[in-house]
C-alpha cells in the first residue's frame, strides 16, 4: 500500500495540544529513535570504523554539497552589526532550490516522499527570516533521519554511522554556518543552555563516554584532555568549540555544563541528558509550536482552542522572550568584541543541575 505523503506543517498552538503531543505515537517515535541512536554509540569513538552503506555514503555526499554551498556564499560586509549576516538567506535559498535534486540521488527513496523530506531538511539549517538557529532546528534534522529510516534509505544496523558519521557531519557544517553567518541563538536559554545552539551532541557525546575507564565528567576543565579527546568524542569536541569562542571560564558562560561536570559518572550524565531533552526541548511550547507534522510523523491531537491568539507566522508566546521575540547577538560577534578593550561579560548565580 502506498503512503499518502504530505508537506509537513505546524499544528500545535496551545499547552493542551502540547500535553496531547507528549502522550502521542509521534512523540514516542522521536524519543525512542533518539534513545536507539544514543544506545548505538555507547563506548564508540568518532574515529572507530563502522558500517557505511550506499545509503550512508549518499547522505554524506548530500551533506558535502551543502557545505560547498556555504563556501560559494560568503558573508556580506556587515561589520556594523553583531547580529546574523544577510548572506545566510542566499545560502538558505540555494539549499531550498537544490534539495529536490539532492534527494533524488538517495538510493531507493520513493520520490513522492521528496516534498515531505525536504521540508524537514531545509528547516534543519536555521530560520531564514530571523537568521537564527536552536534546538528546534536540530530536531528537524533528527526528523529527517527518522523519515530516511522509515523509507529504508538506511537500515537498523546503521544507527551508529548515522550518529558518528551523518549527525556529526551535520554538526560540523552547522558550526561553519554559525561562524560564517553569525547565526543568532534561537530562544532565550542563553547562558543557561548547554550550548548557544545545540543539545544532541552533548546527549550522544555523553553516551560515547559511558563506561570509560579513565575519563570523568570533571575532565572538561583540563584543556589538554579536552584537546586530546575532542578528536574521538562529541562531548569534548563541543567543549573545545565553546572554549574557542568564549574566553571566560565555563563557570561564567556555560554554568549548566560546569555543574554537570560535578556529576560522578557518564551514565548519570547521559540518562539525565535524555530526561532534560524531553523536558527542555520536547516539553516546551516555544520549541514544539514550530514542530512540523506530516504523514510519517503525524499529528493526532486536538485542534487548537477556538479563538487561540497567535502571531502572523502561526505561533504563540508563553512567557517573556522564550521564543523569538528578543534577538540575541551571535557568540562569534561577541567573541570578536571580546578581543577589543572593554568590560567582559559576567553572569549571575549558578542554577542547580537539573538531574542531580
Amino acid at each position: 500500500m502506498s503512503i499518502a505523503f504530505e508537506i509537513p506543517g505546524k499544528r500545535i498552538l496551545s499547552s493542551a495540544q502540547l500535553t496531547a503531543f507528549q502522550s502521542s505515537a509521534t512523540y514516542n517515535t522521536i524519543t525512542s529513535y533518539i534513545e536507539v541512536l544514543n544506545a548505538s554509540v555507547v563506548g564508540v569513538r568518532l574515529t572507530d570504523v563502522c558500517s557505511e552503506s550506499l545509503g550512508i555514503n549518499a547522505i554524506l555526499r548530500l551533506l558535502d554539497q551543502i557545505e560547498q554551498l556555504v563556501h560559494e556564499t560568503p558573508p556580506v560586509d556587515n561589520k556594523a552589526s553583531r547580529f546574523g549576516n544577510p548572506a545566510f538567506r542566499s545560502f538558505y535559498d540555494k539549499v531550498q532550490t537544490l534539495s529536490p535534486s539532492l534527494h533524488a540521488d538517495l538510493p531507493g527513496l520513493d520520490q513522492n516522499a521528496t516534498p515531505e523530506l525536504t521540508t524537514y531538511f531545509l528547516e534543519a539549517w536555521g530560520n531564514r527570516e530571523r537568521i537564527d538557529y536552536g534546538s528546534g532546528m536540530e530536531l528537524n534534522f533528527i526528523c529527517w533521519l527518522i523519515c530516511l529510516d522509515r523509507l529504508q534509505v538506511v537500515t537498523a544496523n546503521e544507527h551508529t554511522a548515522l550518529v558518528t558519521r551523518v549527525f556529526w557531519r551535520y554538526i560540523q557544517i552547522m558550526r561553519l554556518l554559525q561562524s560564517t553567518y553569525w547565526l543568532e541563538p534561537a530562544g532565550s536559554h542563553g547562558v543557561w543552555g548547554l550550548d548557544d545552539y545545540h543539545f544532541l551532541p552533548f546527549l550522544f557525546g555523553s553516551a560515547q563516554l559511558r563506561g570509560h575507564k579513565f575519563v570523568r565528567p570533571k575532565a572538561i576543565h583540563d584543556p589538554e584532555i579536552v584537546d586530546e579527546l575532542s578528536k574521538d568524542y562529541m562531548y569534548f569536541s563541543c567543549i573545545k568549540f565553546i572554549n574557542s569562542i568564549k574566553t571566560a571560564s565555563l563557570r561564567w558562560h556555560s554554568p549548566m555544563l560546569d555543574d554537570i561536570s560535578a556529576v560522578k559518572t557518564w551514565e548519570k550524565v547521559n540518562s539525565g541528558m535524555i530526561k532534560m531533552y524531553q523536558a527542555e526541548v520536547l516539553g516546551k511550547l516555544p520549541v514544539i509550536q514550530h514542530f512540523l507534522f506530516g504523514s510519517i510523523l503525524p499529528y493526532e491531537g486536538p485542534p487548537p482552542p477556538s479563538g487561540e491568539s497567535h502571531h502572523g507566522d502561526g505561533h504563540v508566546h508563553e512567557g517573556w522572550g522564550d521564543c523569538c521575540g528578543i534577538p540575541v547577538p551571535s557568540a562569534f560577534a561577541a567573541a570578536q568584541q571580546e578581543r577589543e578593550p572593554g568590560k567582559k561579560i559576567e553572569g549571575p548565580g549558578i542554577r542547580p543541575v537539573p538531574f542531580d
